[in-house]
């Protein structure tokens, strides 16, 4: 499969979510009892729904996104990868702002792909129910409504590292580290996005992490497709054109 792909087609993705309200207690009442059971299927029978309220960013339902980075492979031997990371505390402007730049995407790459680790399971489902939510359009690439297994143009660096196996799940920290690749994990991880979010404020910090998480991905690839790894002088940060 991978032999028929061309890394300049692929779009790199990673996005960083937290719930949707700093608290459990600022959650409107009837979506308290919605968390009340919805956290039933995960919290131990001594914890009530507030005690593991910092997990609700994982559910579309009860999250948001603040950040999605993307990231563009240009040249061969050696190749540069291009970052953009959209983020805020207004996720509708984000979205739609991300939205624009993918359909851009998609019709100047006319064999274009999407490219997240884990994304099939988190990040493209993910996006694509938020821009439901926010009365925004999916774009095409990411509505899967219909197709057939070969159209759908989303790609999975953890789905591929599977073979098949679909009882395994690898992290990309993991998996970068037996691929020796720099880790994305070196400061901060998906389990620290919240508090740094809501208890420090520091958003800066999250899109530097979810940057690196992109580049991480890039380098996964670029390994599965036996290409030269992306040097650190050959990291960007730019508007797509």
């Amino acid at each position: 499969m991978l032999e028929n792909i061309k890394v300049e087609d692929v779009l790199f993705l990673d996005i960083e979510t937290v719930p949707g309200n700093e608290s459990y207690e600022k959650l409107d009442p009837k979506l308290q009892l919605l968390w009340e059971k919805k956290s039933k299927q995960f919290r131990t029978p001594d914890q009530t729904g507030s005690e593991v309220y910092e997990r609700a960013g994982i559910y579309s339902e009860f999250g948001k996104i603040i950040c999605i980075s993307v990231g563009l492979i240009k040249g061969k031997n050696p190749c540069s990868i291009r970052l953009k990371t959209f983020y805020g505390h207004d996720e509708t402007i984000l979205l739609s702002e991300f939205s624009d730049m993918l359909n851009k995407f998609c019709i100047s790459h006319h064999e274009a792909l999407l490219c997240a680790h884990n994304g099939k399971e988190f990040d493209f489902p993910y996006i694509a129910r938020r821009m439901i939510i926010n009365r925004l359009i999916i774009p095409e690439i990411l509505d899967n409504a219909g197709k057939k297994p070969w159209e759908v143009k989303l790609l999975d660096t953890m789905d591929l590292w599977k073979f098949g196996d679909y009882k395994n799940y690898t992290s990309l920290d993991l998996l970068t580290s037996i691929l020796g690749i720099p880790t994305p994990k070196d400061d901060i991880d998906g389990s620290m996005v919240a508090g740094i979010y809501y208890g420090e404020k520091d958003l800066e910090r999250i899109v530097h992490y979810c940057e690196k998480d992109v580049l991480a991905i890039g380098q996964v690839l670029l390994r599965f497709m036996n290409l030269p790894q992306i040097s650190e002088d050959k990291i960007e940060s730019v508007t797509f054109q």
